[in-house]
């Protein structure tokens, strides 16, 4: 066992993958001799060559479409997106090509592609650096998407994506990258749509994902000061999302809060809120409640910038208000 960063285990499961499989290959702006703008893929061009990992042209739609075909032709392309907020640009490629290949021709061609792409807010980089962008592809069939909020669910989830045969987005939060954790040194996966319980409780449950897990454990922490017991549950992946466990905790809890760090409007808060309604409406004794940025563009300024970004506090605020 080994402690490193999220950013660490994210180059050994590239390293490992590539090792493993020759068709594995990375792609991307500044992947090669940069390593990428925070270090993850530095070294691997010198390791595996400038044919598996390709400094690409700054033209997003370009070398994810490269990317798609690669993948339906066998290769398993590791497609890296600078920030996730440029994912706009290959869109048409992930949903429309991507997404529904393997369905369109009667499961004959798959798209073992993965998408990497850093999101999120936080130091103070402006409104085209800062979005939480991972809720338009869960409304995509065909995808699945992972959000991994430790080193080691980093590593196994990434994995896993790697060898799965469809297209899978990997949002990762930039202030996830220096989280440090415990990962196995052997070989290990983590499956694609199981959540886990960060923190046992029997009061109500937080439900999160990604950074957000962090500022959630955080909320539960205070308010077991004022003898409230929350269970956080960390979704870890999106698409498809594990209802059953977040049912079994609303089972033992009778409450639940939701957290996103995304804007409320059209978040994903909203449909495993109605999820839970529909599969346990009589489980609640008070309505759910949903936390989330507010409706407005990331500001540069810092200060701003936290404004409209969930805090511990608006976590506790939810979760004292399934109380009243």
């Amino acid at each position: 066992m080994s402690i490193i960063t999220l950013r660490e285990s994210i180059t050994q499961a590239l390293r490992e993958e590539m090792g493993l499989d020759e068709n594995v290959f990375i792609m991307g702006c500044d992947v090669g001799l940069r390593g990428n703008p925070f270090g993850i893929t530095k070294g691997l061009m010198k390791e595996f060559g400038e044919r598996r990992v390709i400094d690409t042209p700054i033209s997003e739609a370009a070398f994810t479409g490269l990317g798609v075909g690669a993948a339906i032709a066998g290769m398993r392309p590791l497609v890296e997106i600078l920030y996730a907020d440029w994912i706009t640009l290959p869109m048409d490629n992930i949903v429309n090509t991507a997404a529904k290949t393997c369905y369109m021709f009667g499961g004959q061609a798959n798209v073992p592609i993965v998408v990497r792409a850093p999101f999120g807010v936080g130091g103070g980089v402006a409104a085209q650096h800062s979005q939480n962008n991972e809720n338009w592809f869960v409304h995509v069939p065909g995808l699945k998407v992972i959000t991994p909020s430790t080193p080691y669910d980093m590593k196994g989830l990434l994995k896993s994506a790697i060898r799965d045969n469809g297209p899978v987005i990997c949002f990762e939060h930039k202030r996830n990258y220096s989280v440090k954790g415990e990962v196995p040194d052997g070989e290990y996966l983590v499956p694609i749509g199981k959540a886990a319980i960060r923190k046992s409780g029997t009061d109500c449950t937080i439900v999160a994902y990604s950074y957000m897990t962090y500022v959630a454990e955080a909320a539960a922490a205070e308010l077991e000061k004022e003898g409230i017991s929350c269970e956080v549950i960390d979704l870890r992946s999106l698409l498809p999302l594990d209802y059953e466990t977040v049912m079994d905790s609303v089972k033992k809890t009778s409450r639940v809060v939701v957290v996103t760090e995304a804007p409320l409007r059209g978040s994903i808060a909203g449909e495993i809120v109605g999820e839970i309604i529909d599969r346990g409406f009589d489980l609640l004794d008070a309505p759910p409640q949903r936390v989330g940025s507010k409706n407005s563009p990331v500001a540069y300024n810092e200060g701003l910038e936290a404004m409209c970004t969930p805090k511990k506090e608006d976590i506790i605020a939810a979760v004292r208000k399934t109380f009243e």
